[in-house]
C-alpha cells in the first residue's frame, strides 16, 4: 500500500492506494500534478502553420410544421409535455379558468384552464399528443 495525497478543487485528501503492478522501481509513476481546472490550454497547431479556418456555421434547425398563430382567444401550452387528457371538443360552451387540457411533463400533470369565456371552435390536439411550449391547444370564439 501507498499513501497519497490527493487535491480536488483545493481540498487535500489523504489516500491509499495498493499497487498492483510497479515496473518502475523508482517511486516515480510519470504524473505530474496539474490544475486541470486552470491548466492553459495546449495550441492545436504549430505557431509556424497557417491558422485552421473558422469552423462552418451550424446549420438552422428545420422548420416546425406550420401551425396556428396564437391569439387572443386561444390556449397555448405554458410547457412542453404530453397530452393526457382533453376536456372540451368543438362546439362546447367554456367558462375563464375551466379546466381545458392536461398536460404531463415530468411524470406530474398540470391541468390548463380556459382564459377567457366562449365557445370551442378548435381543438388542435388528441390525447398522448406531445406538444412544445407556445404550441396552439385550443382556439375560442
Amino acid at each position: 500500500m501507498k499513501k497519497l495525497r490527493v487535491t480536488v478543487n483545493g481540498t487535500a485528501y489523504d489516500v491509499e492506494v495498493e499497487v498492483l503492478a510497479d515496473t518502475d522501481q523508482s517511486g516515480y509513476y510519470g504524473y505530474e500534478s496539474t490544475n486541470v481546472l486552470n491548466a492553459p490550454p495546449k495550441p492545436a497547431i504549430p505557431s509556424s502553420a497557417a491558422p485552421a479556418p473558422p469552423p462552418a456555421a451550424a446549420p438552422a434547425p428545420a422548420a416546425p410544421k406550420a401551425a396556428p398563430s396564437a391569439g387572443a382567444s386561444s390556449l397555448t401550452a405554458p410547457l412542453p409535455g404530453v397530452v393526457k387528457g382533453v376536456k372540451v371538443k368543438e362546439g362546447d360552451s367554456v367558462a375563464k379558468d375551466a379546466p381545458v387540457v392536461i398536460l404531463e411533463a415530468m411524470k406530474m400533470e398540470t391541468v390548463i384552464n380556459s382564459p377567457v369565456d366562449g365557445v370551442v371552435s378548435k381543438v388542435h390536439v388528441s390525447v398522448n399528443q406531445s406538444v412544445q411550449q407556445g404550441e396552439v391547444l385550443v382556439e375560442f370564439s
